[in-house]
Parts: C-alpha cells; sequence; structure tokens
C-alpha cells in the first residue's frame, strides 16, 4: 500500500512538473470537446454539422407565387445558402486544426510498448540482476519484436512539443533453469516481479528535448545467495538532448507553426475571394434578369406592332386597296417578331433557372422555388457621367484593397519560412546528450554462506565478508551479508535516492557530417531558393497586371456607358423613323416593304439598347472587383459572411408589381 501511494504521489508530481516547466514549448488553444477536464483531451471535438436546408429569409420574400427580389437580398440569400461558400466555410475550421495539429510537433504520433517491461529488473537486483551487471547473458523464452517508422521530410523534424506522460506497471511470475548453480544455488529459479515506471517527455522548440522518468521494481525470488530478498530498486532521471547545428534554433522548429499560422490567414483571404466571386455572380445573373424582363417587353411590344400592321393591310386587301403581295410582308414580320419573343421569354427562363440555383441549398429541389416567378425590384441605372478618379489613384485602390496581392504575399512569406528547413538541411549533425539519475536499492537482509570456503583460525577475512553465525557454519566459513545501509523497505530505497546517495551523471557529444559531398542538402536549398526568386518575379508581374487592369477596366466602364448612350439614342430616333413611315403608308406614300423594315431596325436597336445595358452592369461590377471595392460598396460584412447569417432583415415595398 505504501509503494502505491508513493507511485501515484510521483506521477501527480511528474504531471505538475511538466505543467510547469515543459509547457512553454508550444502555445495553447482553447479545447474544443466538453466535458470533464481529464477526459476531454481524448473526446472528439464538437464539430458543426453540414447545413443542408435554407434559411427564412426565402420563404419572406415569396408573395403569391412569385419571389420579389432586390440585388441586396438577392446577394443575402447567396451569402445564406450557396452550397459552395457552405463548404467552404469548413476551410476555416480545418486550418485552425492544422495549425492545433502543428502546434503538437513531432512527425507521426508514437505508439510505446510495454513488452520487455514484465521481466526485466535493475542491475544488481537479485541473481537475473547480478547476472546481468557481470555481463552475464540468459534466455527467458521471451521473444520481442520490434517495429520502426522512417520519416522523411526536408529538413529537421520538429520535436513533439505536447507533453507525453507514460505509466508502464508490469507483474510477473517467471520460473527460470540455471544452468550454473554457482550464482543461483538452485536449478529452479522462481521469482515474482512487480515494475512501475512514469515518465513524462517534452521537446522544446529549440531543437531538444527531456525526459524525467521514475522506475520502481520489486523482486521477490527463492535463491539463497540473494542478500536482499524481497528487495526495492528506486531510480529516478532527467534526460536532456539538444541539437547545435542541424535540427538548431526556434525559428526552425516553429516553422510549421507559424506556416499553419500563416495559413489561417490565407484561408480567411481565399474565402473573402470566394464570396467576391459568389457577389460578382450573383449580380451579373440578377441585372441579366433585369435586363431579359425588357428584352421580352420590347418583344412583345414589336409583335403587337407587327401584328396590328398585319390586320391594317390584311383589311385593305379585302377591300381591294392593296396588293395580297404587301399582306405577305406584314404576317412574315408578324411571325419573325413571334419567333423572337419566343427566343427571349426562353431566355428569361434559363435565366431564372441559373439564378434559383445559387440561391438555394438545394436548387430547384428546393419546393419553394418550382413554380415561383422571380420579379426582380431593382433597375439598371446608367448615370451621364461615371466620375471616376483618376487611374492613378484607381491603381491605388486596387494596390490597397486586392485581396489576391495579399494572399500572394502572405504566400511568399510561407516560401520563405519553409526555405528555413532547406536551409539547415545542409549543416552536419551535432548533438550533445547529459543524463543524471538518483539511484536507491533496499530490502529484507540476508547472510549467505560463501561455498567451497574453510577459513584457517586467525586467517583474515576478504573485503565483503564476514564471519557466519554458528548456525549457518561458524566462524570456518566466509559469508556475506548487505549493508545496513540497503536494509528496510521502498521508503529506504526512496531516501537513498533523494539524498543521492547513489548518484550518477553521463555526458555524449555525437557528430556526424551526413554525407560529405552533401549534394542532397545543397540541392534542395538551391532549388527552394531559386523557387522564391521565380515567385517574387510572378508576384511582381501580378502587381503591375493588376495596375493594367484597373485602367483597362475603368476604359471599360466608360465605353460601355458612351454604347448604352448611343444605342438609347438610336433606339429614340428608331421610333421615330417608324412612327413617321407609318403616317407616310397611311397617306400612301411608302410601301409596306418599308414600314416592315422601320419595324426590324427598331427591334434591332432595342436588342442593342438591352445588350448595352447588360454590358454597362457587367462593366460596373468587373471594375469593383479590380479595385477590391465588391464587399465594400455591396455592404458585405465578412463576419456575416464567414457565419452565413445576413443580419440586415429582408422588406418587400407595400406594392408589389406584377410585372418588372
Amino acid at each position: 500500500m505504501m509503494t502505491a501511494t508513493l507511485r501515484k504521489f510521483l506521477a501527480l508530481a511528474l504531471s505538475a512538473s511538466c505543467l510547469g516547466s515543459l509547457g512553454w514549448g508550444q502555445q495553447t488553444i482553447a479545447p474544443q470537446a466538453t466535458g470533464n477536464i481529464f477526459l476531454r483531451d481524448y473526446s472528439a471535438p464538437m464539430l458543426p454539422p453540414a447545413r443542408l436546408g435554407n434559411g427564412t429569409r426565402l420563404s419572406s420574400l415569396v408573395q403569391g407565387g412569385k419571389l420579389y427580389l432586390t440585388a441586396q437580398d438577392a446577394i443575402a440569400l447567396a451569402l445564406e445558402n450557396n452550397l459552395d461558400l457552405e463548404s467552404d466555410r469548413y476551410n476555416a475550421l480545418l486550418a485552425d486544426y492544422n495549425l492545433t495539429r502543428a502546434q503538437a510537433g513531432g512527425a507521426l504520433p508514437g505508439a510505446p510498448s510495454a513488452t520487455s517491461q514484465a521481466s526485466s529488473v535493475t542491475a544488481g537486483q537479485g541473481v537475473a540482476g547480478s547476472q546481468q551487471a557481470a555481463g552475464v547473458s540468459t534466455s527467458t523464452g521471451r521473444g520481442n519484436g520490434s517495429s520502426s517508422t522512417t520519416i522523411q521530410q526536408i529538413g529537421a523534424v520538429t520535436p513533439t512539443l505536447d507533453p507525453v506522460f507514460q505509466d508502464v506497471q508490469s507483474y510477473a511470475h517467471l520460473s527460470q533453469p540455471q544452468s550454473n548453480l554457482t550464482q543461483s544455488g538452485i536449478t529452479n529459479l522462481v521469482g515474482n516481479k512487480r515494475n512501475y515506471t512514469e515518465s513524462i517527455s517534452s521537446g522544446f522548440l529549440t531543437g531538444g528535448n527531456a525526459t524525467l522518468s521514475y522506475a520502481d521494481s520489486y523482486l521477490s525470488e527463492n535463491s539463497p545467495t540473494d542478500t536482499l530478498n524481497p528487495s526495492n530498486s528506486v531510480s529516478l532521471s532527467l534526460a536532456v538532448q539538444q541539437n547545435f547545428l542541424f535540427g538548431f534554433g526556434v525559428k526552425l522548429n516553429s516553422r510549421n507553426i507559424n506556416i499553419q499560422k500563416i495559413n489561417v490567414r490565407v484561408n480567411d483571404l481565399t474565402f473573402q475571394t470566394q464570396v467576391i466571386a459568389v457577389v460578382v455572380s450573383v449580380l451579373n445573373d440578377y441585372y441579366a434578369l433585369v435586363a431579359d424582363y425588357q428584352d421580352v417587353s420590347a418583344k412583345r411590344e414589336a409583335l403587337k406592332v407587327a401584328r396590328q400592321f398585319y390586320a391594317d393591310n390584311k383589311k385593305q386587301v379585302e377591300i381591294g386597296a392593296m396588293a395580297p403581295l404587301d399582306v405577305t410582308t406584314a404576317e412574315a414580320q408578324a411571325a419573325s417578331s413571334e419567333q423572337d419573343l419566343v427566343v427571349s421569354e426562353t431566355t428569361l427562363a434559363q435565366q431564372q433557372v441559373q439564378l434559383k440555383n445559387v440561391l438555394s441549398r438545394r436548387g430547384l429541389a428546393e419546393p419553394l422555388l418550382a413554380n415561383v416567378e422571380i420579379i426582380p425590384l431593382d433597375k439598371i441605372e446608367v448615370p451621364e457621367n461615371d466620375n471616376l478618379p483618376p487611374a492613378k489613384e484607381l491603381i491605388a485602390t486596387a494596390m490597397a484593397n486586392r485581396v489576391d496581392l495579399a494572399s500572394d504575399k502572405l504566400n511568399y512569406d510561407k516560401a520563405e519560412i519553409s526555405a528555413l528547413g532547406t536551409k539547415n538541411g545542409i549543416l552536419p549533425t551535432l548533438v550533445g546528450q547529459a543524463n543524471v539519475s538518483n539511484r536507491g536499492l533496499a530490502g529484507t537482509g540476508h547472510t549467505v554462506v560463501f561455498p567451497g570456503v574453510s577459513l584457517p583460525p586467525g586467517a583474515a577475512l576478504p573485503p565483503g565478508f564476514e564471519p557466519c553465525p554458528p548456525a549457518q557454519g561458524g566462524p570456518s566459513k566466509a559469508c556475506t551479508a548487505p549493508s545496513q545501509q540497503l536494509l528496510g523497505g521502498v521508503g529506504t530505497a526512496l531516501g537513498q535516492m533523494l539524498r543521492r546517495d547513489f548518484p550518477s551523471q553521463s555526458a555524449l557529444v555525437y557528430f556526424s557530417p551526413s554525407t560529405m559531398l552533401n549534394r542532397q542538402a545543397q540541392g534542395d536549398d538551391a532549388i527552394d531558393r531559386l523557387s522564391l526568386r521565380q515567385t517574387a518575379l510572378q508576384n511582381q508581374r501580378t502587381i503591375n497586371q493588376v495596375a493594367v487592369d484597373a485602367a483597362n477596366e475603368s476604359v471599360a466602364l466608360q465605353q460601355a456607358r458612351a454604347k448604352y448612350q448611343a444605342a438609347a439614342k438610336n433606339l429614340e430616333l428608331q421610333q421615330q423613323l417608324l412612327q413617321a413611315e407609318q403616317r407616310k403608308f397611311s397617306l400612301g406614300a411608302s410601301t409596306s416593304f418599308l414600314v416592315v423594315q422601320q419595324q426590324r431596325d427598331l427591334a434591332t436597336a432595342q436588342s442593342t439598347e438591352v445588350a448595352a445595358l447588360v454590358a454597362y452592369s457587367n462593366a460596373r461590377v468587373a471594375l469593383d472587383q479590380t479595385l477590391g471595392l465588391t464587399l465594400k460598396n455591396n455592404h458585405i460584412s465578412m463576419a456575416e459572411a464567414q457565419k452565413g447569417v445576413v443580419s440586415r432583415p429582408s422588406a418587400l415595398p407595400a406594392t408589389l408589381p406584377a410585372q418588372p
């Protein structure tokens, strides 16, 4: 009982020393799992489930079988329901857990083995310990397998930074036939053994590690030659190892941690890029739908005009005031206008399907969206003047706000940090080791007759021997007896250990130049540094291209506005020409062919205006994306986008239009 109590006390002390002195080698991550503080490290982290349903915003915008949308509501629905963004949100958790994994250090988690503990004893303890101390090898009939894992990477492997605590207990009852009776004194050596080993170890970012170990071995055996039987052997040791060339340095061994920290920031920028892409796509789809409605309206009006003209001509033929060929021309124009309307309506339906798929996590499988018609409430506004700042200011804005430039900078920083491993890999290996241990041994003492020795009267006894008691041979025999210092139980042994009655120290220096030519390490270092130079050039090329893109998109927006203004003016003129031609036709000064030609020109002008309107909207959205202002100009919070919940409520106008 006393032994078990002392062992538990020492185990708790070792754990406390881990928390106090070895914990600085890593950063603390708040546990994600809940529950008992002693069990949560071995519980699966709490992870958010996959959200497959839509939010409540979508249903609030459906009225009377129609989905009424502003551009801002379309963006909000996409941020809340887009499946691509929902999938990308898990990347933040992946980056956090990759950082957690890197902060633990090490290459792969190891599995300790306690197979050999059951039959091991301390050197000098019992028959087997005496044989071990004397260099005599004996077999116990046990086969111990071994396995190893080879980890290969460029540069030094970061030590395991998480403290590792092990408690190994073994209990054995062994019978061992003895071929040499001189030491054991019996043919069958029977022993009861109990071994307890506690150890705690941790690595350091400097490139070293330390292990504090406590061992307690109890042995009771049937050998008459044991001077201590049963016996307790205890030891406390501290082993420290440090790399001084290859594998040395805090910057080197924390490189994976720093890379994963940068990856967390890169992931945020990547998610922001995805949000921008979704917003750009939604805006383009939304305003394309607005334009499609305008195109359908224009095609319906053109069909109405063509049908009316055909009906008027048909009446003229019936009263004999017009040739039948003129009616055929009008009829052909009506059929052509009807075909144009069908194409426009089909395009509108396809655009609605595309937008619905972006706004819902279930796409068209969502019952709420299956048969609804999307009614956009916003229009495309084209100002008389865009009032753009000078090109120099546009370029400066793009440089300050472009997410891809910030991401490129962080990726370059990651490559620089990673290159520390290949640079350090050129160095030879120089390792220093130091070991300090204290031991204790105690047990129940026995006097053992030294066989085969008869002492003449008055003869001096060799060192370590004493006269035997009368019951064991008398003064003519030589006997051995344990020192009074070793008599006692585990408490005596622990006292020896704590007083350092039997201290041991050792030190070792290991040097290895790896390979003499070292070409592999030099090649790895050169490859990394050349890749860094290429990356720097590519980043500069991207910066140069951003300046070109900002200038080009500015010009493209101005051109799109000018084209729209020209198309709108042309449409106005075509409407006037058609009206004039119709008046001339009613007075007999024109022909059916000329009126139909003007109808076609008007339809072409209407399509051109709609296309110019969409081109302007796309150019406006593209300029914001190029300048990195998409989120700002559309009032989007990245915190809300990351959560997938937009706080701004949706509110429909009091009067809802039947058609846009």
